[in-house]
């Protein structure tokens, strides 16, 4: 018998590749951090020895999350301004608490309740953009989690830095410090194209492409942006983008809830990735992203979940739910954005917008054993005909009760490794009396 790490014999796994399939009564073997071998339970048990065994008889097993686009130290701004319009939420609300407020601190704190949240809805990669990405790195790291660290630009001055160029200065610093650390990785993301500047733009494709990065970035996010863009340059944003050489196969494109079919046209052209958060954006009534028809086109879609600031939660569960629904609803389409495609917007093709295809998104032999554990024997996802649909339809975050990340567990039987949760309650006690009093005047 082969001697490996962990041995986990599961009802069912669900490996996204292939698609739309799930395979009953089989077991994940995970040596040295990575996923190596997928097999029937009977033979698992005669082919492997393990250190550990865990037995999910009424599970399914998962490749974990990929929150495609978070704010995570935002969660502590959850459910302060609720139920206004984007630009009035951010200048009367959001802009001024940071101003404010938003520090070292603040991001460590709400990054580790974010982490937290994440891990027990069974995210095991997020793709940030915040101040302080140094401090998300670290808190990161810390709890076991991965992390694609978004070195944020903006052409205004913050706690974090004074001027865009500081911003590019501390951001490469950064991601030459983040060299070597196997969970974590790093973007560059500008802000928005109204809150950075031509200049700064065409220095961040620059250092992307020097480097091999990413771009994260809101793009048309609203019908007032694309106006105001209009007017201000004569140019959609995403035409601007593509004049500034950032339209390409490095482009994470988040939100594109305003395209034309020519904008479609290019971004699947040039090999781009639409971050679909459609919660946030149903909750902003930012507007629709058209995804049957960028899914159509070729485009990579993923799913965000945005802030939770703004959506109220980081639940990709829901989001995949709502994704779907959404998507037929737009399309008037019952057929389109399946449960299987919603699974992998997800998972897989989060991975793929983070260059990360290779290491994660799917239960694949030499894939990292980043891996959850769904219990579908609970009342509410009876009778089981069809896993995957059940899962997206069905599930709940609240029946995530284990999850991996390199092979390590996290999160067992709902219970997260490596937390205080006490202490983390109390910091976010804190932090509430402190927002709550500047709300009114006060601090």
């Amino acid at each position: 018998m082969i001697q490996i790490d962990t041995l986990i014999h599961a009802g069912w796994i669900i490996p996204v590749e292939p698609e739309a399939v799930s395979y009953p009564e089989y077991s994940l073997a995970i040596h040295a951090g990575r996923i190596i071998d997928l097999l029937p339970t009977r033979q698992a048990r005669q082919a492997y020895q393990a250190l550990e065994t865990v037995h999910l008889p009424r599970h399914a097993l998962l490749p974990g999350f990929v929150n495609c686009h978070t704010h995570a130290a935002m969660t502590l701004l959850r459910g302060i301004a609720d139920d206004v319009p984007l630009m009035a939420w951010l200048d009367r609300h959001i802009w001024p608490r940071e101003r404010q407020w938003m520090g070292a601190e603040f991001v460590r704190d709400g990054v580790d309740l974010a982490i937290a949240e994440m891990l027990r809805g069974g995210t095991t990669c997020f793709n940030d953009m915040y101040f302080f990405p140094n401090i998300t790195a670290e808190r990161a790291a810390l709890f076991g989690i991965r992390a694609c660290v978004g070195l944020i630009v903006v052409d205004f001055p913050t706690a974090w830095a004074q001027h865009a160029e500081a911003y590019l200065e501390k951001g490469q610093a950064l991601y030459a410090h983040l060299q070597g650390q196997p969970l974590l990785s790093a973007a560059f993301a500008p802000h928005a194209p109204y809150t950075v500047s031509d200049l700064s733009l065409a220095k961040v494709g620059q250092l992307a492409k020097q480097a091999g990065l990413p771009v994260h970035i809101h793009v048309h996010e609203t019908a007032f942006e694309v106006e105001q863009a209009v007017q201000a340059t004569g140019k959609r944003p995403l035409q601007r983008l593509q004049e500034l050489g950032l339209v390409n196969a490095s482009l994470l494109a988040v939100h594109m809830t305003q395209l034309t079919r020519e904008d479609i046209a290019l971004m699947a052209e040039a090999g781009g990735h639409i971050v679909h958060c459609p919660e946030s954006n149903l909750k902003l009534a930012s507007g629709f992203c058209p995804v049957a028809q960028c899914l159509a086109a070729g485009i990579n879609v993923a799913l965000g979940t945005d802030g939770a600031a703004s959506n109220n939660d980081l639940d990709m569960l829901g989001e995949m739910r709502t994704a779907a629904l959404l998507a037929k609803a737009v399309a008037q389409d019952a057929s389109v954005v399946s449960a299987a495609s919603a699974l992998r917007m997800a998972t897989l093709n989060g991975a793929k917008a983070l260059g990360l295809a290779e290491e994660i998104g799917s239960l694949t032999s030499g894939k990292a054993a980043d891996v959850i554990a769904i219990d579908l024997g609970e009342l509410e996802s009876q009778p089981l005909y069809h896993p995957v649909s059940q899962i997206v339809y069905a599930a709940n975050r609240q029946q995530v009760t284990d999850v991996w990340v390199a092979g390590r567990r996290v999160l067992e039987n709902r219970r997260l490794m490596g937390f205080d949760l006490d202490g983390l309650t109390d910091r976010v006690a804190i932090w509430q009396r402190r927002l709550s009093e500047s709300e009114h005047g006060g601090r």
